[in-house]
């Protein structure tokens, strides 16, 4: 069964309505339209229909019209020459012709009726259809944006995911390491100027040292001599 089992349904449809109830609502809008777009289909043929059965009966009525004129005609004529007998035979004729163009007229009327209704139904149709179509296209580009926006959410969620911060740490560590034996090649060496004072300092306190054992060395000569 379709989702509208007569063109009223279509009409008196709420698009908007059933497409927010609908769980998957560009499944629902392409039925939609098909069906739609069959529905007219089907009334443009029936409106064809009933126009060709309007031009084929408007022929008829034609015909039976000249009948009537042309009795009209035979009963003046049988008059005007005094064969009343004649007239009557015509006026006879004429009433059956009259009474079958009152009839076809009133058919005529009947199908100019239904076709006037079929394209008022047309119109209401195409004007619906032209309404899905264009939700149609919204809800085309609102899954394009939600299918842009549901991509970026999941670079985002697996960049906050724990293996890429891990993956970060692991660069980070590895950098810090890197830094550390950087300061481990230079640790301990001073530049030049301050080696050069140091040397200074080790060559006085060498010098007093040396001082030191001469003159111990001296004093115990001395004692020796003297005594």
């Amino acid at each position: 069964m379709g989702i509208f089992t007569r063109f009223k349904d279509i009409v008196a449809s709420n698009i908007s309505a059933m497409l927010d109830k609908a769980e998957d609502p560009e499944k629902l809008i392409k039925l939609m339209i098909r069906e739609m777009e069959d529905t007219l289909i089907e009334i443009k043929s029936s409106c064809a229909g009933t126009i060709a059965s309007q031009k084929k009966v408007q022929r008829m009525l034609d015909e039976i019209l000249e009948k009537e004129a042309f009795w009209k005609n035979k009963a003046d004529l049988a008059v005007n020459k005094g064969r009343d007998d004649l007239a009557r035979q015509a006026l006879i004729e004429k009433r059956r012709f009259t009474q079958r163009a009152e009839a076809v007229e009133n058919e005529l009327t009947e199908l100019a009726q239904i076709a006037d209704q079929y394209r008022d139904d047309i119109q209401e149709l195409e004007s619906k259809l032209k309404s899905a179509r264009e939700k149609q296209r919204v809800l085309v580009q609102r899954h394009i944006r939600a299918s842009k926006k549901k991509k970026t959410q999941e670079e985002i969620r697996r960049a906050d995911s724990a293996e890429v911060m891990q993956k970060f740490e692991e660069m980070e560590t590895h950098i810090e390491r890197m830094e550390a034996e950087a300061d481990l090649v230079n640790y301990g060496r001073k530049n030049d100027l301050e080696q050069a004072f140091e040397d200074l300092e080790a060559d006085d306190e060498i010098e007093g040292q040396l001082a030191a054992l001469k003159s111990s060395k001296s004093l115990k000569n001395d004692d020796t001599t003297n005594a």
